[in-house]
């Protein structure tokens, strides 16, 4: 445990224009202690990734509702990797069907979060794999 907070970065790929469950997550976060970086909507992989690499993240949680996780997920995962930054924890929520998320872990998204999802157990898991703070 380092004493610093945990550094995430919430961002929104892709062409989706909903971003309240995003918002949520990225409140819940700093609420927690984290310091969180929101990108804002309708971000491209390489601009999350590079976004990842300037804030210097230990985390990149990403949400999409449009459909398009599986592209935009993985792109980022690439992204990072291509950079040599694959040690940062790429997270990802949104409306994903239960039947992509195994696909989505082995292409490296270490953790899915649907609906329901409470924001403690995102925290937790946060912490769980980063450590705390």
């Amino acid at each position: 445990m380092s004493g610093k907070p945990i550094r995430v970065l919430v961002a929104k790929p892709g062409l989706d224009g909903h971003d309240r469950g995003a918002k949520v997550i990225a409140q819940a976060l700093r609420d927690a202690g984290m310091e969180v970086i929101y990108t804002g909507l309708r971000q491209t992989p390489d601009q999350i990734v590079g976004a990842a690499l300037q804030e210097d993240v230990a985390v990149v949680a990403l949400s999409c509702l449009s459909g398009a996780h599986m592209h935009l997920f993985p792109a980022v995962v690439e992204g990072l990797r291509k950079q040599n930054a694959d040690d940062i924890l790429v997270l990802g929520g949104g409306i994903i069907p239960d039947e992509d998320i195994p696909e989505l872990k082995s292409k490296g998204i270490a953790e899915i979060f649907t609906p329901g999802t409470s924001t403690q157990t995102i925290i937790e898991y946060i912490e769980g794999k980063v450590g705390k703070a």
